[in-house]
């Protein structure tokens, strides 16, 4: 019987957004990546999953599909990078949403380039934790970046671009395909479980979760999760 590859998100999946791992949380994950097969597939660079997640778990997962799997780590080590760049037009249309945004906290690195990806934040990628949640409760109530996805996706998916809702303050810009159902192809005779929060339509997650729906394979399992704790109850069982 072929083990089963535990593929995980990171931000709302096994931290709160942007923070540090729960260190009980921590000590159990530990253990249960040593016993099993584990994979990390985030939007962030390694830099801040590494800073999230310690250098003992990034080490011990067997890769770590950073940038939506568009630089991909082992042990330490970049594997394989992507390096598209986002062109002028999309990224004046992004800065002109930043312009036209109602939302008067601004805390600077709005447009974000990481390896084969842009993440764009119009809170900004200063903030504090008080400034992020001021911002979820101003995105809860406007729709906003549900919003900017959408006039984005419009504009430039016929040149073959998307925008998807990441964590808690931000969108994933890529080139269609080059999201986080990409990792998947390195999966192909392996049942997997994914863990993660952001399945609905336009979330980030939600592409990794259509692959592996679509390939219909029998002990495959996608798991949706509220939060870390969440996460650490289905782990154990619960």
């Amino acid at each position: 019987m072929i083990k089963p590859a535990y593929i995980f998100d990171v931000d709302g999946t096994l931290t709160l957004s942007r923070t540090l791992i729960d260190p009980e949380f921590k000590e159990f994950f530990l253990k249960f990546i040593t016993d099993n097969d584990c994979y990390i597939v985030t939007g962030s660079d390694y830099s801040k999953t590494l800073e999230q997640l310690g250098e003992e778990i990034m080490h011990k997962v067997k890769r770590s599909y950073n940038c939506s799997g568009n630089s991909i780590w082992e042990n330490g080590l970049e594997v394989e990078r992507n390096n598209w760049v986002l062109g002028n037009e999309a990224r004046n249309f992004l800065s002109q949403e930043l312009f036209r945004s109602k939302f008067d906290i601004r805390t600077g690195t709005h447009i974000e380039d990481r390896p084969g990806m842009v993440n764009f934040s119009v809170l900004g990628r200063g903030a504090t934790m008080e400034q992020r949640a001021v911002y979820e409760a101003y995105d809860t109530a406007h729709n906003e970046r549900n919003t900017i996805a959408a006039l984005f996706n419009q504009k430039f998916y016929t040149s073959g671009i998307s925008a998807k809702v990441a964590g808690a303050t931000g969108l994933d810009i890529a080139p269609i395909g080059k999201d986080k159902g990409q990792i998947l192809d390195d999966f192909d005779d392996i049942p997997v479980n994914f863990f993660g929060d952001m399945m609905q339509p336009g979330g980030n997650d939600e592409p990794l979760a259509n692959v592996i729906y679509n390939r219909n394979q029998e002990d495959d399992d996608v798991i949706l999760v509220q939060d870390w704790k969440d996460t650490w109850n289905k782990l154990k069982g619960e």
